[in-house]
């Protein structure tokens, strides 16, 4: 039996031997079973196991298949998201004085990793619990009740690296066929609903005004659609209606085995997954996989392509995760002004604020002074890899002088080992350390303590407001040692 060849690495070796041991041992799979499916001798798969050889890098997708966890999970990336949740909720003053450090917290979900999860969920719920306390004095005092029902479903999407291969396979299937019998333009969709549904598309005025873009008329078998809705987002409307109609049995088994909590949550998942399926109908995976790459991630070449807003495209480059087809791990997010997150994802270690606020170096909250103009930045979070972050406001300029149109920012980023397959590195200069921006989690839990941009400071900081001279932030923050 031959033992795969040791190669330079581009990337850090990946020492995981006691998350596959845990694992394997949690789904009562035997050793010696994982080498001979994987082709290794027992030996071989005993070292890795003990940190003794890495994974090697062309056995990592398999050997997740067959314990049956995503890729993050063995990789690592997830680790060090969970780590970041774990200490900034330990850093709430709540919990007592003392500090964690990144390492412990990662040490802590490495060899804890069920009680790290539990700790976390625990403090989400505390969280939402106070939000409801505030709200109402009134409210919850008996019992904290569970996450609220986007949280929720937000969760359950990151838990699976917004990537859901029963839906896209499902999406890609019909897409295929779809294109086959009634053709490639934008209209077969229409044509689609039709002829397999029985559904006719009407325009109509009526709708947008109350703030509705579609709306089925079962009784006399009519899919109502916003006639100043544009072309893209018209296709995406009709996508989502069919992932509905066509695949709401797989939509339901996905919501049931994620298990939410509550007909809330279901509803927002089903919303959630119709319009997963939505993109993955309008852009293929293994179709958008292949011109994503050629056009080196072009988000405008794409658009263009795909007949697909810049939003729908940024969001379908973030769950490009296929086993043994993965594109570039992007992360995700949608963003309005005021710095409420409206959808947010990563398939990176790039790990989202969770109780916290956002960070006004970040290009995300700045693309709001360059309203549809692309913004690329090289930003790098406390001890994290440098990110190459692309942003864009995104949404209409509204349908009359008297409206108000929705201001929103869409983010997508990867780490910066990946430039040389994105056009947006064209132009950076990725060797300067001048030329990358030390973005952070939000105020309360960022440990830049000397930034000038601080809104607050840090909730583990002591504040010394000198009498003697005036800083542009009008205090300093000193953070205790580790283990103080």
């Amino acid at each position: 039996m031959t033992e795969p060849e040791d190669r330079p690495l581009r990337e850090p070796k990946l020492f995981a031997g006691a998350r596959i041991r845990q694992i394997r041992e949690q789904r009562g799979l035997q050793q010696r079973d994982i080498a001979r499916r994987l082709g290794l001798s027992p030996s071989y798969m005993n070292q890795i196991e003990n940190d003794r050889r890495p994974v090697p890098p062309r056995l990592a997708a398999p050997l997740c298949d067959l314990l049956g966890i995503p890729l993050a999970e063995l990789s690592g990336d997830d680790e060090v998201r969970r780590a970041g949740d774990l200490l900034e909720a330990a850093l709430d003053p709540a919990l007592g004085p003392g500090r964690l450090t990144f390492t412990e917290a990662r040490a802590a979900v490495r060899d804890t990793p069920e009680l790290a999860r539990r700790f976390i969920a625990l403090y989400a719920a505390y969280r939402a619990q106070q939000a409801r306390l505030a709200r109402d004095p009134a409210l919850g005092r008996d019992e904290p009740g569970p996450l609220p029902p986007y949280d929720e479903v937000r969760d359950w999407v990151q838990s699976e690296r917004n990537y859901f291969h029963e839906i896209d396979l499902a999406a890609e299937r019909l897409a295929a066929h779809i294109h086959a019998t009634l053709g490639p333009d934008s209209a077969a969709l229409e044509r689609h609903l039709a002829a397999g549904h029985r559904i006719e598309v009407v325009p109509s005025a009526n709708l947008l005004p109350d703030g509705i873009l579609w709306q089925i008329d079962r009784r006399n078998r009519r899919l109502l659609i916003a006639e100043e809705m544009r072309l893209e987002t018209r296709r995406f409307s009709l996508a989502h209606v069919i992932g509905l109609l066509s695949h709401g049995r797989l939509i339901s088994r996905l919501i049931e085995r994620a298990k939410v909590s509550s007909d809330a949550a279901r509803g927002i998942a089903r919303v959630a997954l119709a319009n997963y399926f939505a993109g993955a109908l309008i852009m293929p995976y293994a179709a958008f996989l292949a011109e994503a790459e050629a056009e080196r991630y072009d988000i405008q070449r794409l658009q263009i392509r795909f007949q697909a807003s810049f939003e729908q495209v940024c969001h379908r480059l973030s769950t490009l995760q296929r086993p043994g087809a993965q594109g570039i791990p992007f992360f995700f997010l949608k963003t309005d002004t005021a710095g409420n997150v409206l959808k947010r994802s990563s398939a990176t270690r790039f790990r989202f604020d969770r109780f916290g606020g956002p960070c006004p170096l970040w290009n995300v909250y700045q693309a709001f002074s360059q309203p549809g103009k692309i913004s690329v930045q090289l930003a790098q979070p406390p001890g994290e890899t440098t990110y190459i972050s692309i942003a864009r406001t995104v949404g209409g300029g509204g349908t009359s002088y008297l409206s108000r149109p929705r201001a929103v920012a869409v983010g997508l980023g990867c780490e910066i080992q990946y430039a040389p397959r994105i056009v947006y590195a064209a132009g950076l200069d990725l060797d300067r350390p001048g030329a990358i921006d030390p973005i952070g989690p939000g105020c309360r839990s960022c440990p830049r303590v000397a930034c000038r941009h601080r809104a607050m400071p840090p909730i583990d900081g002591t504040i010394d407001v000198g009498t003697a001279e005036r800083g542009v932030v009008p205090y300093r923050v000193s953070r205790p040692p580790p283990g103080a």
